[in-house]
């Protein structure tokens, strides 16, 4: 299996690294970081499907894995790494080089070395690197592999595992080089006026399900309903459309859509209304309560631009916002407590301006 290292598109110093301009010399690195991400994360999973067919490996096909996957991948990896930030600390008095980067590096080496900041995966990582042979275990296989996997008698479950981690900080790295400038191009007929992060106290957002085709009409039922709760506002009064996917990945559970406002925590429900908590803080299980914590992106321009959904991934509000949080290398909480949300500065008739997503700092 050692052509699963031909699978990764590796960064490589150039001989020459003084040779053009510094805006050319950081172009190459962007460019090689955007090649990357359309490559590595299926070499990642071909590791992890490699990996999880260890129980069946002879001595010698151990030895020789493990020289794959140590010197090969995680080795060169850390070879990469440290090519990288000289290359970047290089250029930096420039002032090209996204300073988050170096944070992603940072984590990026940190893990590569087995000292995983993944609490429930770091046993099984640490018997990996002392002792490979551990990988033979189905536990300890299935912690550091990840992947999906079943048994006998079971359903087929997803593992989050320790190369999955390596393919996230990967991800990182890449997202903080050309992020920025897919940030840039993405705004076309409209413009982020202002992006920031907030954490609020804990809220309980009310608001009714409503079909997310783009039919508002009904809605000043809602907006009367909320106004009349004058004694529970929360100081996030808009009006807005809540989306989620109860803390489930998007290819698992599809789009839930509340339209209304996030109110004071506790506040009772209407009936017939439905309600989402948020909280400031972590409780580390997914789904609700949510997190209180998410990046505020304000746009102004053409609304057709900003809802543009040709060449997104979902609108261009909701790509832009998400690319600027990923360039910052600032942690995403999917899926356990993913959520993003319009929101409509002028109500719900006057269409959103404001996007919220959901972060985890």
């Amino acid at each position: 299996m050692k052509n699963l290292q031909d699978g990764f598109c590796w960064y490589e110093a150039e001989e020459n690294a003084g040779g053009g301009s510094p805006e050319e010399r950081y172009q190459r690195i962007v460019d090689w970081a955007s090649r990357a991400r359309g490559t590595n994360p299926d070499a990642f999973d071909a590791v992890t499907a490699w990996l999880l067919t260890a129980d069946q490996w002879s001595q010698a096909e151990l030895d020789e894995n493990r020289t794959i996957l140590m010197e090969g991948i995680i080795g060169r990896f850390e070879r990469q790494c440290r090519q990288l930030r000289a290359q970047l600390t290089g250029l930096e008095p420039s002032g090209l080089v996204n300073p988050a980067v170096f944070d992603t590096l940072d984590r990026f080496e940190e893990e590569l070395t087995g000292d995983t900041r993944a609490v429930k995966l770091k046993e099984a990582v640490e018997k990996v690197f002392h002792d490979f042979s551990s990988i033979k275990n189905r536990e300890t296989r299935e912690l550091f592999a990840g992947g999906i996997t079943g048994h006998a008698g079971t359903d087929t479950v997803e593992v989050f595992g320790y190369i999955n981690f390596l393919k996230d900080c990967d991800a990182g790295v890449q997202w903080t080089l050309f992020m920025p400038d897919v940030v840039k191009r993405q705004q076309d007929g409209f413009r982020m006026e202002r992006f920031e992060y907030r954490k609020l106290p804990a809220m309980r957002f009310i608001g009714m399900e409503k079909d997310l085709s783009g039919e508002i009409r009904g809605l000043e039922e809602v907006q009367r309903m909320l106004d009349a709760m004058e004694g529970y506002r929360s100081g996030f009064d808009w009006d807005v459309l809540l989306l989620h996917h109860y803390g489930r990945g998007v290819d698992v559970e599809h789009c839930h859509g509340l339209w209304g406002r996030f109110m004071a925590a506790g506040a009772p429900v209407p009936q017939g209304y439905a309600y989402v908590d948020f909280v400031p803080d972590n409780d580390g299980e997914a789904g609700m309560p949510y997190l209180s914590q998410f990046a505020y992106a304000e746009f102004a321009g053409e609304p057709d631009a900003m809802h543009e959904r040709e060449g997104f991934d979902c609108d261009a509000m909701y790509d832009v916002t998400r690319n600027t949080i990923l360039a910052q290398n600032v942690m995403i909480p999917y899926p356990s407590k993913y959520w993003t949300a319009e929101v409509y500065p002028q109500g719900f008739g006057k269409g959103s301006t404001v996007y919220l997503f959901s972060v985890d700092k």
